[in-house]
C-alpha cells in the first residue's frame, strides 16, 4: 500500500516535503530554537508547516537516526543533541573553536613519540621517507563526549619540545605560538566523507560504518614552511562546519558573467 500525503498523491510525492520539513527542523534543533522545552506536538507541526503528519513523523524518525531528537513517554519529543560548529574563515585549533572556561575540549593522547616518515608524510612535511617526525594520536573529547580522533605529524625539532607540554588540557596550535613563539600562517585543507572502521568507531563510541567527516590538513608557518600535516576524523553527529564566501572572479574563465544562475 502506497503512502499518501495530504496532497492525496502517492508515496513518491513524500520525499520533496520530508526534505523541506527535514531541514526547517533540523535548522532549529541545531540553532537552539526549542531549547530545553518539548518540540511542538505532530498535529501543530504539521499545521504550521504545511505539510501532512506523516510527513512530520516521518522527518521526526530521521532526526531521532541522527541523534539530534529522542522520543520521552509522557514528555514529547526533546533535543538530545546539538551539533558543535567549526568555522572554516579561520586557523583555528579546536579549543579555540568554543568556550574553554569550563575546560570543554580534553584531550585523550593515546600516542605520542617519535616515527618515521611515511612517503605520504615525507611528501606533505618536505622531508625525506624515513626522517624521524613526531606523532600525536589524540582523542578530543567535548563536553566529556568523544568528538573526534586526530592524528597529527610534525617535524622532529618543531614535535619535541611537544613531547614534554600538556596535550591534554591545550591545542597543538597554542602551543607551537605561546610555547615555541611560531607564528602560524595558513593551512590547505580537504574534507569528505567516510564510513567508521571498527577501530575508529570504538574508540568514538558509534557503530561500525558510522558516518564522519575527514578532514585533512596541511599547516604551515608565517614563512611557509609546512609543520603540522593533521588527519581528523569527527562524528558526524556531534560536528559541522561552516565559513563564510566571497564570490570572486575566476582566473581560468574567459567569460565575466555565466548565463546560468
Amino acid at each position: 500500500m502506497t503512502g499518501i500525503t495530504a496532497g492525496g498523491r502517492g508515496s513518491g510525492s513524500r520525499v520533496a516535503p520530508v526534505r523541506r520539513v527535514r531541514d526547517v527542523l533540523r535548522t532549529r534543533v541545531l540553532t537552539g530554537v526549542y531549547g530545553n522545552r518539548p518540540l511542538p506536538s505532530e498535529a501543530a507541526l504539521a499545521a504550521e508547516l504545511g505539510a501532512s503528519r506523516n510527513v512530520v513523523r516521518d522527518v521526526l524518525a530521521l532526526l531521532r537516526m541522527e541523534g539530534l531528537v529522542d522520543r520521552i513517554p509522557g514528555v514529547g519529543t526533546l533535543v538530545v543533541s546539538g551539533k558543535a560548529v567549526q568555522g572554516l574563515d579561520r586557523l583555528r585549533g579546536l579549543a579555540e573553536s568554543f568556550d574553554t572556561g569550563c575546560d570543554r575540549v580534553v584531550n585523550q593522547v593515546l600516542l605520542a613519540d617519535t616515527v618515521p616518515a611515511t612517503p605520504t608524510v615525507a611528501e606533505r612535511l618536505e622531508v625525506t621517507p624515513g626522517t624521524e617526525v613526531i606523532a600525536l594520536e589524540r582523542v578530543r573529547m567535548l563536553d566529556d563526549q568523544p568528538l573526534s580522533l586526530d592524528a597529527s605529524y610534525l617535524p622532529a625539532d618543531i614535535g619535541r619540545p611537544l613531547l614534554e607540554m600538556d596535550l591534554t588540557r591545550h591545542d597543538v596550535f597554542g602551543l607551537i605560538e605561546g610555547e615555541l613563539g611560531l607564528c602560524l600562517g595558513a593551512a590547505a585543507l580537504s574534507i569528505e566523507a567516510i564510513a567508521a572502521d571498527r577501530t575508529v568507531a570504538g574508540l568514538l563510541r558509534v557503530p561500525d560504518g558510522f558516518p564522519l567527516l575527514f578532514l585533512e590538513r596541511l599547516t604551515y608557518t608565517d614563512a611557509g614552511r609546512p609543520i603540522d600535516l593533521e588527519f581528523v576524523r569527527f562524528r558526524g553527529d556531534r560536528m559541522s562546519l561552516s565559513a563564510w564566501l566571497h564570490r570572486t572572479p575566476d582566473p581560468h574563465s574567459n567569460h565575466p558573467y555565466s548565463e546560468r544562475g
